[in-house]
């Protein structure tokens, strides 16, 4: 073919823009916002296997979320200091929300042997995900796709959810606690 410098040789109505002409009607792509929270990446396996699970789901769903007129994008979120954890009303670690809602309806925690170790404080507890009766250390994949699909297709409310005033759960605090620690101490 000729030459390919630039997508779609600078027609700007394709190649990932967020608006397209198709048979002359301009269609807009919904955005649809996933933000993964999470303590850390580099030696958390909880953290890791939600990020790789996350990176899957949204692989497998992304075409039909795009011929439905949707954009998926996904914020991966480092709440590394008190500030941030305050900032997005972080609860426990790993966290992943659907245009602001937690995929899971509950919050349930076990000691996160590698987060303990991260901050030198074995107490730090991380989440536990619970997907159709049992637990799991990772959100499972299914878990992530279902929870996608039931937020653009699932029953649409118009109730405004409340909040709650914040608070820096234990959990968290433990952990920026010890991670402050083991920085002064180096």
């Amino acid at each position: 073919m000729g030459n390919n410098s630039g997508c779609c040789s600078g027609n700007s109505t394709c190649c990932g823009s967020e608006k397209k002409k198709e048979q002359g009607i301009e269609q807009t792509k919904k955005k649809l916002i996933i933000d993964f929270l999470f303590l850390d990446l580099t030696v958390c396996e909880r953290c890791q296997g939600a990020e790789t699970n996350l990176e899957r789901a949204v692989d497998e769903v992304s075409a039909v979320l795009n011929a439905a007129g949707y954009e998926v994008v996904v914020n991966k979120i480092n709440v590394n200091t008190k500030e941030l954890a305050i900032k997005h009303r972080f609860i426990s670690s790993p966290t992943i929300r659907i245009d602001g809602s937690d995929i899971a309806l509950e919050v349930k925690e076990s000691v996160c042997k590698d987060c303990g170790d991260l901050c030198g404080d074995g107490n730090v507890e991380c989440r536990v995900w619970v997907y159709e009766g049992s637990e799991y250390n990772e959100p499972p994949k299914e878990m992530i796709v279902n929870a996608i699909l039931k937020k653009v297709y699932g029953e649409k409310k118009s109730a405004v959810q409340r909040m709650k005033k914040y608070e820096l759960p234990e959990n968290l605090k433990v952990f920026f606690e010890g991670q402050e620690k083991k920085n002064s101490n180096q």
